[in-house]
């Protein structure tokens, strides 16, 4: 039987490299590749509610041009910034 654990890694994956615009599969599809396995189950619960906000929402707080909304502006968010910012 499939672990669900490594199911939701590989569906998390998948998403995050097939989004609606290609700067939002690089940005979130590296990301992912590099850190999803080592996140929590909470923080993937966090990563998995990203993947819900629109690409040019998401993808304009990734690289700074807007403020991320309090209701977005966790742990994870700061992850995925700061891994953009070193890349």
């Amino acid at each position: 039987m499939a672990d669900p654990f490594d199911s939701r890694l590989k569906r998390l994956l998948f998403l995050s490299r097939h989004r609606g615009t290609q700067e939002n599969d690089l940005l979130l599809g590296r990301f992912a590749a590099s850190r999803l396995a080592a996140l929590t189950p909470e923080e993937l619960d966090q990563y998995e509610a990203l993947l819900e906000v629109g690409d040019v929402d998401l993808f304009n707080w990734i690289v700074g041009r807007t403020p991320v909304p309090p209701a977005h502006d966790t742990p994870v968010m700061r992850m995925i910034i700061d891994f953009n910012e070193k890349e």
